[in-house]
């Protein structure tokens, strides 16, 4: 999934829908480069994996960001998760994967303003609260 805000509050959701996750991706990643919709910042949002310092992979919801007032700055959070399936659901701490030519920015606003839109989604910040576990 991919979003956009715009200056003026507007906000835009595009589902990626594609048989091949990893063709899903490619295509999210060149729509939020190329700044669609007048956007003013976007996100994309997919399901992947990153390694732990105990040599294991976790899965993760990875979330690409871009501000398009300084377009070459990259940024992603990578939130890793237990699947439902193991029968105890957990997230994990965030973990900031790429912050890429960001010196104009707070890295410590950037992860507060996360935890903040965790915050204004009632039922996802419930979700978030009841699943979480900082351990990893």
């Amino acid at each position: 999934m991919a979003a956009f805000g715009t200056d003026d509050g507007q906000r835009r959701l595009e589902r990626l829908v594609f048989d091949d996750s990893g063709v899903a991706v490619e295509h999210g990643r060149k729509l939020l480069e190329s700044a669609p919709f007048s956007a003013s910042d976007g996100v994309l949002a997919y399901d992947g994996r990153i390694a732990i310092p105990e040599g294991k992979k976790l899965d993760a919801i990875i979330l690409e960001t871009r501000t398009y007032a300084f377009p070459w700055a990259k940024a992603a959070i990578a939130v890793a998760y237990t699947p439902k399936s193991t029968g105890n659901f957990r997230v994990h701490k965030p973990k900031l994967v790429l912050w890429d030519k960001c010196d104009d920015f707070d890295m410590g606003a950037a992860i507060e303003s996360f935890f903040n839109g965790i915050a204004s989604h009632e039922q996802g910040a419930k979700v978030w609260n009841d699943a979480l576990d900082e351990s990893r």
